[in-house]
């Protein structure tokens, strides 16, 4: 019996904030996987190592977390003013399917320095010292991200002394601006879908639910960590190891998504796990950080937790940060109420890893909320390149 040899891809695997991904330019890729559709879907969630019944990711560079299963494809612009279009896709680990219905926005810390690394950005406009701002246009939203990234004798500056909790080592800090975040790409709509601040989710055999419905960096449901039996301090393992409470988030995320239109039906939920984004706010308390780090009430706005993929994330995402930031400006919502009330144009909160700062500015336009920006920090770095191998088949 013949074997075809594996087939080698020129890849990056890239840490960018809190997450880790395998990133290909598009040209790189295999002809039949330029284009959306089954044989791009088929190939990279192999690169993945899904689905994988063991939950390991063993034959795969996937890391067996929401955080770490993830693929990005780099191209040259399609956008006027921009430098690079930027598509993701979240790899399930046990499905054989591909989520590209939202974006990372910690791996949005990596695109620009991936872009110029690799010539994507014109040569003219990156200094040999200094700060290099790359506009990306978010191909799955329709959105335009400006990073900033630092450049130190004509290379991108990779290491540094910015702490970002979640993330180990310190790093180079680039600043991330995510323009007009609400309004998310195909779906459309206003930033609170229903037109309510608060609205009442019904989930049948579960409970009413009052909730803040936005779309702003990811569509997301926001529950007060009470009305769940939490204070908002729960670590991974308080939930994570709790197969009831899980499933009870996952209904309400399905029910909450049938409210914001983007399904028709809650079992349509399982099929895009990656948005809506469910999460949990409290005002602020003591707590110790999965990393044994005290947080203390008194240098956070609120604490909030967030499920990504059917699980508590370890920190939090980059997009449900500026759902949170961008919610807390709003007086009204769930979110405000958790950080005090009044307004603000920016949110320090606690999540499991530590806490994290996220600026937004928000508007009211002809009596409806519009958010014009959201401002976070992130860092990223190349961890390994050259070639990816997969079995043909």
């Amino acid at each position: 019996m013949s074997h075809k040899p594996q087939l080698r891809i020129p890849a990056i695997y890239m840490r960018g904030g809190t997450s880790k991904g395998v990133f290909f330019q598009l040209d790189d890729l295999p002809e039949a996987a330029r284009a959306p559709g089954k044989a791009r879907d088929a190939l990279l969630v192999r690169v993945i190592g899904s689905p994988d019944p063991y939950g390991k990711h063993t034959d795969g560079m996937g890391g067996a977390t929401s955080s770490t299963s993830k693929v990005v494809i780099i191209a040259k612009a399609s956008m006027p003013d921009h430098d690079v279009d930027y598509l993701y896709g979240q790899v399930p680990i046990d499905g054989n399917f591909i989520d590209w219905s939202g974006n990372c926005g910690n791996l949005s810390s990596a695109v620009g320095p991936f872009a110029i690394a690799n010539g994507l950005v014109d040569p003219s406009r990156v200094p040999d010292n200094g700060m290099c701002s790359v506009r990306i246009w978010q191909a799955n939203i329709h959105k335009t991200i400006v990073a900033h990234v630092p450049m130190t004798n004509g290379e991108v500056q990779e290491t540094g002394d910015f702490e970002l909790d979640g993330v180990t080592f310190p790093a180079a800090e680039i600043a991330l601006e995510f323009l007009d975040p609400a309004d998310e790409g195909e779906d459309g709509g206003a930033m609170f879908p229903t037109g309510n601040l608060v609205d009442e989710i019904d989930v049948p055999g579960i409970g009413r639910f009052k909730a803040t419905l936005i779309n702003a960096g990811v569509p997301t449901i926001f529950i007060d960590a009470a009305s769940l039996g939490y204070d908002g301090t729960e670590l991974q393992p308080a939930i994570n190891e709790d197969k009831a409470a899980l499933a009870k988030l996952e209904a309400i995320r399905a029910a909450g998504a049938v409210r914001m239109g983007l399904i028709d039906d809650v079992s349509k939920a399982a099929a895009r796990p990656l948005t809506p984004k469910i999460a949990f706010v409290a005002p602020p308390k003591d707590y110790v950080s999965s990393s044994g780090k005290p947080v203390h009430a008194g240098d956070i706005d609120l604490l909030a937790r967030a499920i990504s993929m059917g699980k508590l994330h370890h920190a939090m995402m980059g997009t449900a940060s500026v759902a949170i930031a961008t919610a807390a400006a709003v007086p009204g919502t769930v979110v405000n109420a958790a950080a005090g009330g009044g307004t603000r144009d920016a949110v320090r909160f606690g999540h499991p890893s530590g806490t994290l700062r996220v600026g937004a500015d928000v508007k009211q336009v002809d009596g409806q909320w519009v958010a014009t920006k959201a401002v976070m920090s992130r860092s990223a770095r190349v961890l390994m390149e050259g070639t990816v191998r997969v079995p043909q088949d």
